[in-house]
C-alpha cells in the first residue's frame, strides 16, 4: 500500500470513527433502575408520613424530589406472597405461594424457574441486574436468586436472620454470596449498603453503555430487634433466641433500626450522585406489607401484617425520577407491588409476553400524571379475602357460623370503622361476584406447591 494510500485508509477509519461517535453519544441509555423494599414497615413509620417518633430525612428527601403514594398497597399481608407478586407481575395464588415459605417447614420449596421474573424480564431488555438481601421466595439452592435473573446476589433466603450472627429461625446459617452459604462480619442493614454502593460504582452506566437493575430487600425493622452496635440474639444449631431483648429496649432499638435503613439509603443516594447517575436512575420504595404487631404504626389504618384490612397492605412508597417525575408530588392512584414489573419494562422501553399478568404499567401516571384505568384489585391470605373498587372494599371473613361480608367506603372511612354491608346489599352481591370469579380464575392452572 502507497504513503496516499494509507492515509486516505487511516482518513476513512478516523472518519467513520467520527461517525460511529456521533450516533452512538446520541442515543441514550434507557434509566437505571433501584427498588427498595422495606420489610414489615407499616403506612405510619416514615417522617414524610407523619411518624412524630422515626426520623427519616433521607426517604423524606427523596420524597420531596419524587412522588410519595398515597394508595400504594402490597400484594399480601405477609412476606413471600407479596415478593411472589413483585417478582412475577400478577397475582401470587397464581404462582402456588399464597403463604409464607418458612425456614423450619418449606426448605424444599420455592417460586418455580418456569416464572419469568422481573430479574429476568430485565435481562432480557440488557439490564445488569443484582439483589443484597432478603429473598424469600425459596430456600434450597436451586431457587437461589442467580437462577431467577440476577447476576449477583448476597444475602439471605429465609424469612429473617440474626442481624449480626445471620443465623435464621430454624438455626442455620444463612447469608449467602451467590449460591453458596458464606458469612461475613457485619450487620444485615449495613451489608446491603455496602454491595449496594460498591455495584453502582462498578456498573456505572455512563462508562458500561449498559443500564442496571438493583434490587435491594431490606431486612428492617422486621424482627429480631437488634441494632448496629447489639450482641447477637442467635447462635447456629437453634433458632431460638440466647437473650431477651428488654421490653423498654424494645421502641427504642426498633426505632433506631428504620433510622438505619435510612441512613444506608441516604449513603446510597450519595453513591448515585457520585457516579453522576442519579438523573438516569429511578428509585423506588416501598414496603412488602403493614407493620408487625404493637411493635409498629399503622398510621391510623385497622390492623397491622397478616390482615386484610388496609393496615395489613396499605404501605409508604416513593418514587423519584429526576426532571422526569414531578418534584414534591403526591398519587392517589391504586397501586400494587404487582404494578413495578409492567412498569419497568416500560420504562426500558421494552416488552415482555407474561402468561397471565395482572399487573399494569404506571408510567404514564408517573411521569404525565395521567389517571390509572378503573380496575377491581384483590387480597386474600388464610381464607380471607377481599375486594376493592375505587372507594368501596368488600371483605369476606369466615367465621364459626359461615361467611361474613363487610362494606368498606375508603373514601370517607379510611379506618374502617363503620360496615355499610347491610345499608347496600346491591353493592355487596356485585363485589362478592367478582371476587368468586376473580377466585376461581387466579386458580386455574396452578401446578406448584401451594403455601
Amino acid at each position: 500500500m502507497t504513503i496516499k494510500n494509507t492515509i486516505n485508509y487511516l482518513m476513512v477509519l478516523i472518519f467513520s470513527g467520527f461517525i460511529f461517535s456521533c450516533k452512538t453519544s446520541g442515543k441514550t441509555t434507557p434509566p437505571n433502575i433501584i427498588l427498595i423494599m422495606a420489610d414489615d414497615l407499616g403506612y405510619g413509620e416514615l417522617s414524610c408520613y407523619g411518624s412524630q417518633k422515626v426520623k427519616t430525612p433521607n426517604l423524606d428527601k427523596l420524597a420531596s424530589q419524587g412522588v410519595k403514594f398515597l394508595d400504594f398497597h402490597a400484594n399480601g399481608p405477609v412476606c413471600s406472597p407479596t415478593r411472589a407478586a413483585l417478582m412475577t407481575g400478577k397475582y401470587q395464588q397464581r404462582t402456588g405461594v399464597e403463604g409464607v415459605i418458612t425456614a423450619a417447614d418449606h426448605r424444599e420449596v420455592g417460586l418455580s424457574l418456569n416464572e419469568l421474573t422481573m430479574a429476568e424480564a430485565m435481562k432480557n431488555q440488557g439490564y445488569t441486574t443484582a439483589m443484597y438481601g432478603k429473598w424469600h421466595l425459596g430456600y434450597a439452592e436451586p431457587y437461589n436468586p442467580i437462577y431467577q435473573g440476577f447476576d449477583d446476589f448476597r444475602g439471605f433466603v429465609s424469612g429473617n436472620i440474626d442481624y449480626h450472627s445471620h443465623i435464621d429461625q430454624a438455626g442455620y446459617l444463612d447469608w449467602w454470596v451467590n449460591n453458596k452459604v458464606e458469612d461475613e462480619p457485619g450487620y444485615t442493614t449495613d451489608l446491603i449498603t455496602k454491595y449496594a454502593s460498591k455495584f453502582i460504582k462498578e456498573n456505572n452506566s455512563k462508562k458500561t453503555g449498559k443500564p442496571f437493575f438493583l434490587y435491594l430487600a431490606q431486612e428492617a425493622p422486621h424482627y429480631p430487634i437488634q441494632g448496629r452496635s447489639d450482641k447477637p440474639l442467635r447462635k447456629e444449631g437453634s433458632g431460638k433466641f440466647i437473650r431477651k431483648v428488654p421490653k423498654d429496649r424494645v421502641p427504642i432499638i426498633y426505632t433506631e433500626m428504620i433510622e438505619l435503613m435510612d441512613e444506608g439509603i441516604g449513603d446510597i443516594m450519595e453513591t448515585l450522585d457520585a457516579e453522576g447517575l442519579s438523573e438516569n436512575t429511578i428509585v423506588v420504595f416501598c414496603s412488602d406489607n403493614g407493620p408487625a404487631g404493637k411493635r409498629g404504626d399503622s398510621g391510623g389504618l385497622r390492623a397491622a401484617k397478616t390482615s386484610i384490612y388496609e393496615g395489613g397492605h396499605r404501605v409508604p412508597a416513593i418514587v423519584r425520577y429526576p426532571k422526569k417525575i414531578k418534584a414534591g408530588s403526591v398519587s392517589n392512584e391504586t397501586v400494587l407491588t404487582m404494578d413495578l414489573l409492567p412498569t419497568f419494562v416500560d420504562f426500558s422501553e421494552g416488552s415482555t409476553t407474561i402468561e397471565n399478568l395482572d399487573g399494569i404499567s404506571i408510567k404514564n401516571h408517573l411521569l404525565k400524571a395521567e389517571s390509572l384505568l378503573n380496575r377491581d384489585v384483590f387480597w386474600s391470605f388464610k381464607g380471607r379475602s377481599t375486594i376493592r373498587n375505587g372507594a368501596w372494599k368488600l371483605l369476606e371473613i369466615p367465621n364459626d357460623d359461615g361467611i361474613v361480608y363487610e362494606l368498606y367506603n375508603l373514601e370517607t372511612d379510611l379506618s374502617e370503622t363503620k360496615n355499610l354491608a347491610a345499608e347496600n346489599p346491591d353493592k355487596v352481591e356485585a363485589l362478592k361476584q367478582r371476587l368468586s370469579r376473580w377466585k376461581t380464575n387466579v386458580r386455574q392452572g396452578v401446578t406448584s406447591v401451594a403455601l
